[in-house]
């Protein structure tokens, strides 16, 4: 009596597919048994232990390269690959975790893009009574400073987190968001931009910009698309930006030019 699998018997008690079989035999994982008296291949309790033997390994995480390898090696190198396995595994697990985690942050939007310090800025400026659409185009601001600026970012951030513990410097902004809705050429913005200036120019060293940003052949254009972000929306300000970086200027601060 022939006790021989047929592929087809031997991949459903090995709990893999055919094609998965094929597979292994063309990597020379598992031998390919001779063919039978009638011209099939059957698979008897040695290929069945190999087919087996990989099938646990490679859904054990081992990569199919190294399962020959392994399966051939004595028990010291056995057990020593398996460690070695084991570590990669772990930092697989670390990194699919981490990956979790951001998309459990995802419901928080472009917040994702921030580190939770200038969350944290956000969130002030909400508690400070500055709306939500104010607070959307800081966000903006702050995730093209990250992108565009990094070299420049700690410091950013840095002084925006010194101006909301400053109450003038916030009732100003406040002054200026409420600007926005004045024409360009209304004169109440240029007594903001001075005011603006005479406060920045208080705390001048936060308004010194790296050598290695300065060094830069683009600064500019990166300053322009952070610092004039949305301007196209509300003419006033832009109008106030202006002002504000000739004032900054005439008092020797190195502002980008556009």
């Amino acid at each position: 009596m022939n006790y021989g699998l047929t592929i087809g018997q031997a991949a459903a008690f090995a709990d893999v597919t055919v094609k998965t079989v094929r597979h292994y035999h063309r990597l020379g994982l598992v031998d390919e048994p001779e063919r039978d008296v009638s011209g099939y291949r059957r698979y008897g309790s040695s290929e069945m232990l190999r087919l087996v033997q990989v099938r646990t390994l490679a859904g054990a995480g081992v990569p199919l390269a190294e399962i020959g390898t392994l399966l051939d090696a004595d028990p010291e190198r056995f057990a020593a690959a398996l460690k070695d396995v084991e570590r990669r595994l772990t930092e697989r697990i670390e990194e699919l975790i981490a990956r979790r985690t951001v998309l459990h942050r995802l419901t928080a939007g472009d917040r994702l893009l921030l580190p939770e310090r200038a969350c944290a800025a956000l969130d002030r400026l909400g508690e400070l009574g500055f709306g939500a659409e104010y607070v959307a185009v800081r966000q903006e601001a702050l995730i093209l400073a990250r992108a565009l600026v990094p070299e420049v970012f700690d410091s950013f951030l840095a002084q925006i987190e010194r101006q909301l513990d400053d109450p003038e410097y916030v009732e100003l902004m406040k002054r200026c968001r409420h600007a926005e809705s004045w024409d360009p050429d209304d004169p109440r913005l240029d007594e903001l931009a001075s005011a603006l200036s005479a406060k920045l120019l208080a705390n001048r060293e936060l308004l010194a910009m790296p050598a290695e940003f300065r060094s830069r052949p683009d600064a500019a254009t990166r300053y322009g698309l952070i610092n004039h972000h949305r301007e196209d929306q509300a003419p006033a300000a832009a109008r106030l930006n202006e002002l504000l970086e000739a004032n900054l200027r005439s008092a020797g601060v190195d502002v980008p030019h556009q």
